[in-house]
Parts: structure tokens; C-alpha cells; sequence
């Protein structure tokens, strides 16, 4: 009687499920990244000198070392030096405050947590003020010192008045944060007023509603170099980030520093926002809205929320940035106003559906 050949096992079901849901993660970042590409590429091409996508991708290739792109120097700084840092860094914010949000609301277990919740907007806005207003510098690094500076006075902040001892209490840190917030408003408002300049007072007014028109290649070499070091620690702690989730309990009995990692994670978060603020000024809803919408559509797992987080806030920001610049040309909306607009209708939305699935 011969031996009877058998072939190779059949995986278990469990992994055949794991290996579907990677297949199916990597198929979903593949189609944002390739939707963020296209993205950044047709809103170059949107706005008053009209452009093709075929002379932005020449234009990016004579820049990077490929052949002439044959157009004028008017065409090309349009697109160098205009358009494509500011698609970038509306991009790279979005990205930014969709990745922050989701983050902060795992730690702190608050749905309404958000980029801004721990006062560290209202600090560098109060710094970015004090630059326009006072004059103390000039320019686009003089902005992002000041905003950086002030998010990171009012972190400081938020961190002595949020521990009790060495440990930081969520509940405490999200009070201490509105109270930080209202505080560093009270000075803007001060400075604003007693400054009483109608000039400095609109510019104020119109970057603290979020505008990216300031945007340059220096924007987008400090929000990019921001996102992917703090990107890089989020991804690492993915798996902290699904215990975060059972409360503080149930992470320590897997071995998780909660203290150390809320440290952590806190300090490269209000890092990130500084940055950020400092190169767009104050948008809201973005950190609030898509993180929720993503969490509808991958759950809560953080190894498919991050990523996809990521990439859908920088597709959003982008065409959020589109129809800010372009639905009233010549004049420019804030793009803060035109995330209310969206954002509200679609919290309002989120909302109802987790009541029905509720």
C-alpha cells in the first residue's frame, strides 16, 4: 500500500481573514494615494491662469531634473512657487489634523476631541498675533517661531495645571486645555484692541479663520518634515492606540506604559499642531469630522485608521482649499469657513447615522 501524498495545509479560516483585510488595506491606500496624487496635480491646474494637467506634471519634471518644460517663466512660477507649495501644504494639514484628531480621541475617550482641544491652537495663534501685530519679525519664519513658540507655552501649560503628580489625567488635561484656550484668547483679544490697527486687525482676523495663502516651499518642508515624524510614532504605537480604547486598565495589563506613552503622544501631538497652525492658521473640524467618517467605513482598528485618516483629510483639505480660492475670485474665503460649512452639515450627518446603527 503506497503513502499517501498530501498536499499543503489550508490556512486557518482566522488567517485567511487577516490575509483579506491586509489585501483589502493595501488595495484602499493605493487608491487614496493615487487619488491624493491627482488630487494635488487638477488643483494646480484651478484658477485664474488657466493650466493643463500635462504642463503641471512638465513643470514638476523640469524642476526635479527632467527635460524643459518649454513653458514661460510666468507659467512656471505659477505653478512652482504659487500653486503647488499651497496644494501641498493644504495636503499635508489635512493629513495632519485628520491623523492628531483620531489620535486624540483614542487617548482622552472623548468623540469631540480634536487638534485644538488642549488649548494649543489658542497659544499659537497668540503667537502668530503677536508677529502681526507687533511686528516682532517679519515673514513666514517669524510667523511659525511665534505660532510654534506660543503652542508650546501653552502645552506647558495644559501639562503642569493636567497631572497629579506624574501622571496625566485625561478628564483634568481636556479641562485645563478650554481654560489655557480662553486664557490665550483673552490675550489675543487684549493685544488685537490695544493694537486698534484696521490693517493688522483683518490680516489677524482672516488667518485665525485658517488661510494657506502664505504657503512656500518652506511650508511645506516644515509641515512635511512635522507630519513624518510624528506619523512614524502614531504607527508604531497602533497596537497601544487599540488598548487606549478599553480604558487605561486594560492597556496596562498588556504591558502598556500609559503615562510614558501619554506623554509621549502628547508632546509629539502638540509639536505637530504648532507646526501646523503656524503654517495655516487655526482650521477647525477637520481633526473633529474625518476621523468618525473613517472609523464608519474601517473601524476602530488603528493599523487601517491611520493611514487612511491620513490620506483622506489630505484629500479633503485639498479641495476644501479649492473652493475657498476660487468659489468668490478674486477675493479668497478663509479656508476655516468654508470647513464649518462642510464639516457641520456632515457631523450632523455622522450623528444621525450612529444613532440608527446605535
Amino acid at each position: 500500500m503506497g503513502a499517501t501524498t498530501l498536499g499543503p495545509e489550508a490556512p486557518s479560516p482566522e488567517l485567511q481573514g487577516h490575509l483579506r483585510r491586509r489585501a483589502r488595506l493595501s488595495a484602499t491606500v493605493i487608491a487614496l494615494s493615487v487619488a491624493v496624487a491627482a488630487s494635488v496635480l487638477v488643483a494646480v491646474t484651478i484658477g485664474p491662469a488657466d493650466l493643463s494637467v500635462a504642463e503641471v506634471w512638465s513643470v514638476v519634471l523640469d524642476h526635479l531634473g527632467g527635460p524643459d518644460s518649454g513653458l514661460t517663466v510666468l507659467r512656471d512660477n505659477i505653478v512652482w512657487e504659487l500653486r503647488l507649495p499651497r496644494v501641498l501644504v493644504a495636503g499635508i494639514v489635512g493629513a495632519s489634523l485628520g491623523l492628531v484628531g483620531a489620535v486624540m480621541q483614542t487617548l482622552t475617550r472623548n468623540p469631540l476631541a480634536d487638534p485644538y482641544l488642549l488649548g494649543i491652537s489658542s497659544g499659537a495663534s497668540f503667537g502668530a498675533v503677536l508677529v502681526l501685530v507687533v511686528g516682532v519679525g517679519a515673514g513666514i519664519h517669524a510667523l511659525s517661531v511665534g505660532a510654534f513658540t506660543g503652542a508650546i507655552g501653552a502645552f506647558a501649560l495644559v501639562l503642569l495645571f493636567g497631572r497629579r503628580g506624574r501622571r496625566l489625567l485625561p478628564a483634568r488635561m481636556i479641562l485645563a486645555g478650554v481654560a489655557v484656550g480662553q486664557f490665550f484668547n483673552a490675550l489675543m483679544s487684549t493685544l488685537i484692541v490695544w493694537r486698534a490697527d484696521p490693517q493688522a486687525t483683518r490680516n489677524v482676523t482672516f488667518w485665525l479663520l485658517g488661510s494657506l495663502s502664505a504657503a512656500r516651499w518652506s511650508s511645506v518642508v516644515i509641515g512635511a518634515a512635522a507630519l513624518a515624524g510624528v506619523l512614524l510614532l502614531y504607527v508604531w504605537h497602533h497596537r497601544a492606540f487599540d488598548a487606549f480604547a478599553f480604558g487605561d486598565d486594560s492597556a496596562a495589563t498588556l504591558g502598556i506604559d500609559v503615562d510614558r506613552l501619554r506623554w509621549v503622544v502628547f508632546v509629539a501631538t502638540a509639536l505637530l499642531t504648532g507646526c501646523i497652525v503656524a503654517i495655516s492658521g487655526a482650521i477647525g473640524f477637520v481633526g473633529l469630522v474625518i476621523p468618525h467618517a473613517v472609523r464608519f467605513v474601517v473601524g476602530p482598528d488603528h493599523r487601517r485608521l491611520l493611514p487612511v485618516v491620513g490620506l483622506v483629510g489630505a484629500i479633503f483639505l485639498i479641495w476644501v482649499d479649492v473652493i475657498a480660492r476660487t468659489a468668490f475670485a478674486p477675493r479668497e474665503l478663509p479656508v476655516g469657513v468654508v470647513t464649518a460649512f462642510v464639516g457641520v452639515p456632515a457631523f450632523v450627518l455622522l450623528m444621525r447615522r450612529a444613532e440608527v446603527r446605535g
